[in-house]
């Protein structure tokens, strides 16, 4: 698709693979890396890399290149030449981005095949394709590709898409990667920089040199994984993090070229596709980099760009968007640390509900771990709540739930979901004190003993796990849920829930 900035919400067919290409689209596949011919629209070329169905295995990965009939939109007259195929073992870890390197040459990211812990240990072994950081020379050469002098194997023949070379494969630049979800060159430098997404512990950062073994699966990150019978000459990545916080999964992004943030000039930035957190990287390769997080965006990172200009833009995989990195300043309001700031309390007693919040339950509630659940909404004046066709209520800006939980009458913790003014949701928690005289925000999540009882508050990343976009958000308020008897404690009345929130004039339509 193609889409004026200026006119966001209007999007254009570009390419379109969904018939006629046998596209396989389970698990990590589909359509997953694009890059213009260096010369483009000159050359018109656009390159793609794809998955589509197969036989033995189920997926295939393929690289094409796309000769467009019409830079502006291509139609019919557009032709696919399939360039390099490499069989898949499972339908997850494919990498999947594509680019043209400042040498001219494309590079290919391939991940290990899937499976845990690489069963087949292809991203050790040279002989398949697998696992490795591919380089090729695609431009002049037609429907095929030729072996770029100074890979490591440049004089060995080509290997074929299948599981299994009589040599090691000339195509491969670097090896020992077990997913590299997203790469990028540094326009300054030429230097390549990888995001490669570990197993269960560990996330990593690479600077990616030609015959380098990154390690993949002797070490996860810098540590040993399965090191009986490796090599020497391993090379760890650059920096690491943890599986803590809600952190999963690597998202690589680019060191900033851009002049708008003055701060992150020359630093690479990335993300993680669980936490939604985004770092930029201090230090050097050859002092060591520390991470700086620079943003906890409870959005899901799948993929960073750049724009004519160097700015920094990603795709919020759960939000269906395109996000640009700005200088703070602008964006979501402010998020206290202290719950006595929300104003989502009494002025005079925290403990109690700011009074213009509306209680409410509902039929059938979580159950968590035996605490007792209070329920507010509240929403801006002069706003109203509207109703789609599946009964399902649509919030508007500013909206926040709040949900108290006790245990034995004492009050834990208290969870707002908030709507911000951007549109965007994130969710929030607060940890009680013992004295019940403030609750402070808990961002990375703990868990702590409660009475005998370990009780987890979690990480604001978490929160969206459940509260997905597909579950509208906020996913105890609706028609069916709500829609029972409730006792009103400022009034002392019973009334239906629909029916009072109807009466004072809170949805948007009778």
């Amino acid at each position: 698709l193609t889409f004026d900035p200026d006119n966001a919400n209007s999007v254009t067919p570009f390419l379109d693979l969904s018939s006629g290409f046998g596209l396989r689209t389970a698990s990590e596949g589909g359509l997953l890396g694009m890059a213009f011919h260096p010369d483009y629209p000159t050359t018109p070329e656009v390159f793609l890399y794809y998955t589509r169905n197969h036989t033995g295995p189920a997926m295939r990965s393929v690289i094409s290149r796309f000769r467009l009939d019409n830079v502006a939109s291509p139609g019919a007259g557009t032709v696919e030449e399939v360039i390099l195929e490499v069989d898949q073992d499972n339908d997850n870890h494919n990498g999947g981005d594509i680019a043209f390197g400042p040498d001219g040459y494309l590079y290919i990211g391939l991940g290990d095949g899937g499976g845990a812990g690489d069963p087949f240990e292809r991203a050790q072994d040279t002989t398949h394709l697998l696992g490795s950081m591919l380089r090729i020379d695609v431009i002049g050469t037609g429907a095929g590709y030729n072996i770029p002098a100074g890979n490591p194997n440049d004089m060995n023949a080509k290997c074929g898409p299948g599981t299994g070379n009589a040599a090691d494969c000339p195509e491969i630049y670097a090896w020992g990667l077990r997913n590299p979800w997203r790469w990028s060159f540094d326009s300054q430098t030429g230097e390549l920089w990888a995001g490669d997404v570990g197993q269960n512990n560990w996330e990593e950062v690479d600077i990616i040199e030609n015959d380098g073994n990154y390690g993949w699966d002797c070490r996860e990150g810098a540590h040993d994984f399965e090191p009986a019978g490796c090599p020497a000459d391993l090379i760890d990545p650059v920096a690491e993090y943890s599986h803590s916080g809600g952190n999963v999964s690597i998202t690589g992004g680019y060191v900033y070229r851009g002049a708008e943030i003055g701060a992150l000039t020359g630093r690479y930035v990335f993300g993680d596709f669980a936490s939604g957190r985004i770092w930029a990287l201090q230090g050097s390769a050859q002092a060591g980099f520390t991470l700086e997080e620079l943003d906890n965006t409870s959005t899901q990172i799948s993929s960073f760009g750049v724009d004519q200009d160097g700015e920094l833009y990603f795709t919020d995989y759960n939000g269906g968007r395109i996000m640009q990195i700005r200088s703070a300043g602008g964006g979501q309001d402010n998020v206290p640390d202290l719950l006595s700031a929300s104003g989502c309390v009494g002025a005079n007693d925290i403990t109690q509900p700011y009074s213009g919040l509306v209680p409410y339950d509902i039929n059938v509630p979580f159950w968590s771990d035996g605490a007792a659940k209070e329920r507010y909404i509240g929403i801006p004046d002069s706003t109203t709540i509207a109703i789609d066709s599946n009964d399902d209520w649509v919030f508007p800006p500013g909206t926040v739930i709040v949900k108290n939980f006790r245990l034995g009458g004492r009050l834990i913790e208290t969870r707002h979901l908030r709507r911000h003014p951007d549109g965007v949701w994130a969710g929030y928690t607060y940890e009680w004190n013992q004295a019940q005289t403030q609750a402070t925000r808990v961002r990375v999540g703990k868990e702590v003993n409660i009475g005998g009882q370990d009780w987890i508050f979690p990480d604001e990343a978490e929160c969206l796990r459940c509260h997905t976009n597909v579950a509208t958000v906020a996913l105890g308020p609706e028609t069916a849920q709500m829609n029972k008897d409730f006792t009103y404690t400022s009034t002392g009345r019973d009334a239906n829930q629909v029916a009072t929130l109807d009466h004072i004039g809170l949805f948007a339509s009778p």
